[in-house]
Parts: C-alpha cells; sequence; structure tokens
C-alpha cells in the first residue's frame, strides 16, 4: 500500500545511522496502523537486523532495557535540542512460551518476514523500510510504500481484529493477546474476525495465567481509551475473558430494574461506562456492582450502594489496584445515590412546602462534604450525570447537581473544619487540661469536630477547651 507519512526527524537520524552501518531498518506496529487509519502516530518502534550490542556501540546514550528480547531504547536529541526515546528491536523469532505469557526462546533472525510473523495482530504486522527513503531530516510527507505481507490494510478497511497466522498458536504463546484483542476491537470499533473470536474462547485457560496486574492495566487502557468500552467487555464476557477477574459483574445480566430504570443492571453498567468521564469509567461500571446481592424483586435494592463500595473494593483488591484509588472509587459507589431536595417550578404549593421543610441546611452540606471528600466532589457530580444519561427512564433531573453545585461553592466560602486537623486545638492542647493520649484522646477530638461541622462558630480554641473539659468528664 502507498500512504503519505511524516517522520519526525530524531526517528529519521536513528534510521540513518542504522542504514549508514549497512543495517536493515523497519518502522513497524501501530504508527503504521496509526497512518492507515488517517491518524497521526505519537509512538515509533524501528525493528532492525542489528543485534543489541552493535545498537548500543552505534547509541552511546542507549539504554538497554530488553536486551534479552533484543530491545534497546535510543535516546536522540532533536534539532532543538529536546531528547527523545524511539524503541528499536532486533529482529526475532520466539518459542517455548511459559506463563502464558513470556518466551523461554528467543532468537535473533536476519529476516523482517519472521519477525513480522511472530505478532499479534494483521495490523500489527506491517513494515516500512526507512533504507529506501531518501532521510534528509526534512518533517514533510513522504510517499511511502507500506510492507504489509499478512492482510493488516485490507483487515482494517473491513473494520476487523484479526490474528497473525494460526489465531490459536498466537493465543496460546501470550494470554494477554486475548485481553488486548477485545481492548483494540473497543478502541478502534472494530469486530474480532470470526477464526481469531473462536481462539480467544479456546485459549481463556492460558490468558488465566496473565497476572493480574497486566489485566488490569489492559482493561484500564480500553476503559480510557475507548469511545465505547462496552464493546470490549462484552466481547471479553461472551469469550469468557470476563469471568477471569471480575464474575461479579455477570451476576447483573438479566437482571431486571423495574422502577426507572429501562436496562438490566448490567447492560446500565455498561452504558453508564461508555459515557462517563475517563476520570470515573471504572466507578460507573461498578456503581451497581450489588444490585443483583440486594434484589428485592420489586424494583428496590435496599443498601446496594454500601454493598456495592465494599464489592468494588474487593474487585479492585483483586486487581492490584492501589490502596488510594480503592477507596476513591469506594467513596464514589456509596455516594452515588446522593439526592439533594429542591423546589421546581411545576410543583404544587403542597409539595413545594414539603420540600422546603427537607432542604438541606448549610451544616447537611458541610456533612456532605465531609462525607464524600473536597477532592471528590465533582468527580460524583460526573458519575451521578453518567448514572442518569445512561437512562431513559431516570426521574433524575441535571439542575439538581447545579443547585447543589451553587450551595456547596456558598458553603466552601465559609470558615469550615472538615477535618480533625481542621480545629483549633490540637492533641497537646487536650494533654495540657489532662486528657491522655490515646484512643479517648481521638474520641473526643471527633466529637469536637461534629460539634464544629454542625456550627462552625464552635471553632475558636477556648470553646472548644471547654467543651473537651466536659466530655472528658462525661467518658
Amino acid at each position: 500500500m502507498k500512504a503519505e507519512m511524516e517522520i519526525p526527524e530524531y526517528v529519521q537520524k536513528v534510521g540513518r545511522i542504522l542504514t549508514k552501518e549497512g543495517y536493515e531498518v523497519y518502522i513497524v506496529g501501530g504508527a503504521l496502523r496509526d497512518v492507515v487509519l488517517g491518524k497521526k502516530p505519537h509512538d515509533y518502534d524501528l525493528a532492525t537486523n542489528a543485534l543489541p550490542d552493535e545498537m548500543l556501540n552505534m547509541f552511546p546514550k542507549a539504554v538497554s532495557t530488553g536486551a534479552k528480547f533484543g530491545t534497546v531504547v535510543a535516546l536522540i536529541q532533536d534539532k532543538h535540542g529536546e531528547t527523545h526515546e524511539v524503541e528499536v528491536t532486533t529482529f526475532r523469532s520466539e518459542s517455548g512460551y511459559v506463563d502464558g505469557r513470556w518466551p523461554s526462546n528467543v532468537n535473533f533472525v536476519e529476516d523482517i518476514d519472521k519477525d513480522l510473523g511472530r505478532r499479534d495482530f494483521t495490523f500489527n504486522a506491517m513494515a516500512l523500510d526507512l533504507s529506501q527513503l531518501d532521510l534528509d531530516g526534512r518533517e514533510e510527507p513522504f510517499q511511502v510504500e507500506i510492507y504489509d505481507p499478512y492482510g493488516g490494510v485490507k483487515d482494517i478497511e473491513k473494520k476487523v481484529v484479526r490474528a497473525v497466522g494460526t489465531p490459536l498458536e498466537r493465543f496460546k504463546e501470550d494470554g494477554l493477546r486475548a485481553f488486548k484483542a477485545c481492548r483494540m476491537a473497543a478502541q478502534l470499533g472494530f469486530d474480532i474476525e470470526e477464526e481469531t473470536f473462536e481462539a480467544i474462547k479456546e485459549s481463556v485457560p492460558v490468558a488465566a495465567q496473565v497476572s493480574m496486574e497486566r489485566i488490569r492495566d489492559e482493561f484500564m487502557k480500553m476503559l480510557i481509551n475507548s469511545p465505547q468500552p462496552s464493546i470490549g467487555i462484552e466481547l471479553m464476557r461472551k469469550s469468557g475473558l470476563l469471568s477471569l477477574f471480575m464474575p461479579e459483574l455477570l451476576e447483573g445480566v438479566d437482571v431486571e430494574q423495574k422502577l426507572f430504570h429501562a436496562h438490566d443492571v448490567y447492560k446500565h453498567a455498561l452504558k453508564t461506562c461508555d459515557v462517563a468521564h475517563d476520570s470515573v469509567k471504572l466507578a460507573a461500571l461498578l456503581h451497581d456492582i450489588a444490585k443483583p446481592r440486594t434484589d428485592m424483586g420489586n424494583g428496590h435494592f435496599y443498601g446496594h450502594d454500601k454493598m456495592g463500595a465494599d464489592l468494588a473494593g474487593e474487585i479492585m483488591k483483586r486487581m492490584k489496584f492501589s490502596q488510594s484509588e480503592i477507596n476513591r472509587v469506594k467513596i464514589l459507589i456509596e455516594n452515588h445515590m446522593f439526592h439533594y431536595p429542591h423546589v421546581k417550578e411545576d410543583m404544587t404549593d403542597e409539595e413545594k412546602e414539603n420540600i422546603e421543610k427537607h432542604q438541606w441546611t448549610d451544616a447537611a452540606v458541610r456533612r456532605f462534604i465531609q462525607r464524600v471528600g473536597e477532592e471528590n466532589i465533582d468527580d460524583l457530580f460526573k458519575l451521578r450525570l453518567a448514572d442518569a444519561q445512561s437512562n431513559p427512564a431516570t426521574a433524575f433531573k441535571p439542575e439538581e447537581i447545579t443547585i447543589l453545585q451553587r450551595r456547596i461553592s456558598e458553603v466552601r466560602k465559609q470558615d469550615m473544619a472538615l477535618k480533625v486537623t481542621d480545629l483549633k486545638v490540637t492533641g497537646e492542647d487536650l494533654m495540657n487540661i489532662g486528657i491522655e493520649k490515646g484512643p479517648k484522646m481521638g474520641i473526643i477530638l471527633n466529637e469536637l469536630l461534629d460539634m464544629v461541622v454542625e456550627d462552625p462558630t464552635l471553632n475558636r480554641k477556648d470553646i472548644l477547651l471547654e467543651k473537651a473539659t466536659e466530655l472528658n468528664k462525661k467518658n
């Protein structure tokens, strides 16, 4: 296939150095896939018949990150003095895969065809011979001929993900490829070719050997980089991959939601994930994860928010997420059902009067901020909006958030304490009035905080010491 392609000056520089020394050098992988798709590439991987030791001699500032697998990272300065990393890998063949992931035998070869034949998908098995181009450093479009021995261009035109060679062999070599196939389908909006998909289903036992960290990373790439993550999630469900790391999500299939919902629990989770902001994609997918376990059979799922937070925490712990990220997602899920009562124009006088009785006080707003955390408020609103946007039968109105945002902004302007360290007294102050350091002091400090959240005017040292003295006598 002929195409026009801009090749950055620093990539050309690597190509010139290798070509001058008599080696073959090709651009391979995602950069060419992007060119065929009409996108501007961001990463450029090169393949060559030069051996790692030979490359280290040619590129004094190179880093040998994976010499065993033939990979060297060349550090190249562009004409502006900025340093770029260019990954260059020796042509290789692989065999003897262990743990569903790593080849025990890596052989360096002289043939680009053998190197392309070990790759995962046809659109990643294309190459561009840099030695055939006049690499003079100009960053203008080149007219190039893409070498495509496995039909990657046609598969891109047909919008299919197809494995190189024999699909079952490819997936048995590397269990992560099955997850990647689903991720690429979602990311590109492609289907998975039939034989390739059947091979994924047959190779699930190999995929099961992949570490949870690797699965997590591939799954999160899919959530963040796909216009519709639901495409990939559905492919993982139908192939059996989803049950390997998130079986709880499958419990929502065909669980009806009779009130205020148009879809079953599973479909609603996927639709919410699709429309959610990147920062809450995972929380959106898991926000109703406990509904099947709290189903009352009448459209009610009492306590699904609290149980859902705990269940999401278990899933994320299994997938090796950081504790801080687990805590953030749990907070969002536990609080996603918040309701802010407000007066609407079309209400009757009786309805308006009832709402006014239940409107949040400033103290209630402060407790809400304290419970959710100031740093999580915006993400909670994004989750709530995605939950509503994905459901055409919802009774939720977006203005609820707009009005609550205004209230929070007003309350935030006040001098308020939301955590113990915001109090005008310290543990040392309490020790000075005879309260011993330990659990009792912690209880008293938290009770003082509750008082101040309710009434910020109490946050004065003299008042708090007086209150602490009274609490100490009671306890």
